[in-house]
């Protein structure tokens, strides 16, 4: 008798089997809608910083608003007064002064600063690629506001500081730095652009980066200077990092205070009084938290306004890269 032998299946047919048996379980996960592990995931790992926003963002915002309606003194229940404090915004001269000044000081800052800080990144990546010469730049960054302001105004003191010790030594008379109201802006936005401009400067850097080099070889190629360079390919694909970074800046400089307050507390005559130092003074000097809400939620306004302009004329959003 002789004993029929079966072959054993072959390998491609044992895995078309296991695929056959396998995929119905994949189908199924996808139809259990298994994937919004992910999803949960994700909410687990912003929880902390939503929280932190809704608390010490969220919720001092909206609870400001309120107060711009209110007169509050932090010893009696906030009153509601309406609409006074801002028709009290409206009619108060120092208020607009400090606007004004404000807007000079923006004006400096953002133009000293983006120009230097453009020349620097294309410096940096056009000529050296020194990870070193990049830490050196950022050094002054590293300092705090508070300490660099103190710096300057012994550097800048009239009688004193080592700048006007040079200036005398050249000859010339001493300047009143930050004791003139001619002086005193300019050179306070001078000492922001110092402190701010290596990290600007490594911003526009990170995205000159990103520019293909292929695209100045082939610009080379074609007999195209530095300069022509510049204007015809960096410029155009460097516009939405450059939007971003002016962005960022002009909403800072607005922001501006603790230079002004170690160094000239406003003075002199108010020259250096700008916004957000009236707004503290307000606060916690004169104890009108009510008009000092007030005048914050107007610069909020104002700095949403400019932020949506400049966002629409740069086109912020939109790249010239392929």
């Amino acid at each position: 008798m002789t004993v029929a032998s079966s072959s054993p299946p072959s390998r491609l047919g044992a895995r078309g089997a296991e695929g056959a048996r396998t995929k119905p379980k994949v189908r199924a996960r996808e139809r259990d809608g298994s994937g919004q592990g992910d999803g949960v995931l994700a909410a687990v790992f912003i929880a902390p910083a939503m929280l932190g926003f809704l608390v010490f963002l969220g919720w001092p915002t909206l609870r400001g608003i309120w107060l711009s309606f209110t007169r509050f003194n932090l010893l009696t229940p906030a009153e509601w007064v309406g609409l006074d404090n801002y028709i009290r915004m409206v009619n108060d001269p120092i208020f607009w002064g400090s606007l004004g000044v404000t807007v000079e000081y923006v004006i400096i800052n953002i133009g000293v600063q983006t120009v230097s800080a453009l020349a620097i990144a294309v410096l940096l990546q056009r000529l050296t690629q020194s990870a070193v010469l990049r830490s050196v730049v950022l050094t002054p960054y590293l300092m705090s506001n508070v300490v660099a302001g103190i710096v300057w105004l012994w550097i800048l003191d009239t009688q004193l500081g080592i700048g006007n010790e040079i200036i005398g030594a050249l000859g010339f008379d001493r300047i009143p730095f930050l004791a003139d109201e001619t002086w005193a802006i300019p050179t306070i936005a001078l000492i922001n652009v110092w402190r701010h401009v290596g990290y600007t400067a490594l911003l526009l850097f990170a995205g000159l980066q990103a520019i293909p080099n292929d695209m100045y070889e082939a610009a080379k190629v074609d007999g195209a200077s530095e300069w022509r360079m510049f204007w015809r390919i960096t410029m155009p694909l460097l516009r939405p990092v450059l939007a971003v970074v002016l962005i960022m800046t002009v909403i800072g400089s607005f922001q501006v205070f603790d230079t002004v307050a170690v160094t000239t507390a406003g003075g002199p005559a108010n020259a250096t009084n700008v916004l957000q130092y009236y707004i503290y003074g307000s606060a916690f000097g004169r104890f009108q938290f009510g008009y000092a809400s007030a005048m914050s939620v107007a610069l909020l306004v104002v700095l949403s306004a400019i932020t949506f302009i400049q966002y629409r004329l740069t086109r912020a959003g939109q790249t010239d890269l392929g």
